[in-house]
Parts: C-alpha cells; sequence; structure tokens
C-alpha cells in the first residue's frame, strides 16, 4: 500500500504504469486495499494531470509495443491461419488493456462525484484486469504474447476527447464504444469455434458477462448526469456523438444484451441514428 494515497490518486498512479502485467497487479491490489477499507476516498479533490519531458499528457501507461497504426491499415488475416488466430486473440486483449485504462481513468479524474462513481468504476477496473490476464495467458499458449500484432487507438482517443466532459464519458465510451463489444462478441466465439479454440471462447463469455454489467454502470450514470442536468439522454446523446464524431454504429446489435445492460426500447430502435 501507499502511504498518503487515496483510492482516485492510487488509480492514477496505476493507469501511470506503462508494463501490462504490472498494471494489471496494480490494480488488483488497488481493488483489494478498497474492498477491505483500507483506502480513503476524497472525491472533492482535482488531481492534476501528469505531463511528460513535451509538456504533453503522460496519460496512459502503456508498452512500446504494440505498434499502434490507424484502424484501416491492420494487417487483415484469416482466423484460420496461426498467426491471424493469435491476432484476433491478441485484438481483444488489446482492447481489454485498453478498457483498464479508461476505468482507471474516470477514477482519477472526474471529481465531485457520488462516492458509488468511484467504486463502479474501479470494480470495472479490476474485472477488465481480470479478463486482460486470461486473454495474455491464453495468447502465451499460442506462442504470442501482448505487443507481437499492430493494433489500433481507437479507444483511448475517445476516452481523451471527452476528458473534460464526465457526460460525454459516459455516453460515448461504455454506452458506445465499449456497447460494441456485446454486438461483436457472439460473432468472434463463432469464428474461434469453427478453429476449435475452446477455451478462447470459454474466455468470451466471461467477459461478455462482465461488460453487460460495464455497459450498465455507463448508461446508469450517464442517465445519473443528464437527470442533475435537465437533459433528455437520447437527445443528449445524439448531440454527443455528432459533436465528438463517434462512429455511426452498423448492425448486427446484441439486442438481448444491450437489454441487460440497460438500453432502453426508444435507443434500441434508434440503434442507426447518430446524428
Amino acid at each position: 500500500m501507499i502511504l498518503g494515497m487515496d483510492m482516485r490518486e492510487r488509480a492514477l498512479q496505476a493507469l501511470l504504469q506503462p508494463d501490462p502485467d504490472q498494471k494489471a497487479a496494480a490494480v488488483a491490489a488497488l481493488y483489494e486495499a478498497w474492498q477491505v477499507h483500507e483506502l480513503p476516498l476524497a472525491p472533492q479533490v482535482v488531481l492534476r494531470e501528469p505531463l511528460n519531458a513535451q509538456g504533453l499528457s503522460a496519460l496512459p501507461g502503456r508498452p512500446q509495443r504494440p505498434v499502434l497504426v490507424p484502424p484501416r491499415e491492420l494487417p487483415q488475416r484469416s482466423p484460420q491461419t496461426a498467426q491471424g488466430h493469435a491476432a484476433l486473440i491478441h485484438a481483444v486483449a488489446h482492447i481489454e488493456f485498453n478498457a483498464i485504462n479508461l476505468a482507471l481513468d474516470a477514477v482519477w479524474r472526474f471529481a465531485d462525484l457520488p462516492p458509488g462513481f468511484y467504486a463502479d468504476w474501479l470494480r470495472v477496473a479490476h474485472e477488465e484486469a481480470l479478463h486482460f490476464r486470461l486473454l495474455q495467458a491464453h495468447l502465451r499458449t499460442l506462442g504470442h504474447a501482448y505487443g507481437d500484432f499492430e493494433a489500433h487507438d481507437g479507444l483511448w482517443m475517445m476516452t481523451a476527447k471527452t476528458a473534460t466532459d464526465v457526460v460525454a464519458r459516459m455516453a460515448l465510451v461504455p454506452r458506445l464504444l465499449e456497447a460494441r463489444g456485446l454486438d461483436a462478441t457472439p460473432p468472434m466465439q463463432a469464428r474461434l469455434a469453427r478453429v476449435g479454440d475452446t477455451r478462447a471462447v470459454e474466455i468470451l463469455e466471461i467477459i461478455l458477462h462482465d461488460e453487460v454489467g460495464h455497459v450498465e454502470v455507463g448508461n446508469r450514470w450517464f442517465r445519473y448526469l443528464c437527470a442533475l442536468q435537465g437533459l433528455d439522454p437520447l437527445t443528449h446523446f445524439r448531440w454527443l456523438a455528432r459533436h465528438y464524431g463517434a462512429p455511426r454504429l452498423k448492425p448486427p446489435f446484441n439486442l438481448d444484451a444491450r437489454r441487460r445492460a440497460g438500453f432502453e426500447e426508444a435507443e434500441l430502435s434508434a440503434l442507426h441514428q447518430t446524428d
């Protein structure tokens, strides 16, 4: 335990950690300390964003690899090949690593919110770290490790765009970008089942179960914040998506998982409308 630091400061220190395995371990230690009430929480404190030598944000801490490229430059590989199979697992591991970062960022960055907000996002960070560890272990059985394949930075880019607006963060990261995982996971499980990777299918089932809860956290706090500000959630979501240049959503949609994650029928009916 780092003496003198509250839960949010510890979350910032974990976010700064560049090594993925050490970051996951730091999150596990932080979550355990929080669970046994060893950490204070100071929601009112405004923490300062750490900067690097160039005066730019030092966040998030991440390793030199994987090499980050625009999504259109990612090589297309078939999961029927050994390389393509490993690359697909790597892509999911990269999403989960970024999900650790965005959950930690929500904990430290946004002040003056109810204690439950910070507890929720710390739990999300803990579960994302567990997902990453499962995928990292599985990737190693395929002769690879996190960092071996190129990746893109779309999830963190939206996290950075919404750094000054917690309502936009809740709208566009968990309930838009992360919710895409609810849609994408069943088809991915089918692809991995076809190549006989039953362990990956099992891991993705764990992830899908937990991600429903993570998207629900985003939905719940988005609606709470909209209510505080007198905003209509559906109307404001459309405005935010347009204002921040969020990607347009395309089918197929996992409507059952989205309902369990707290999306209302009006939102499900309007999934194709982001403008």
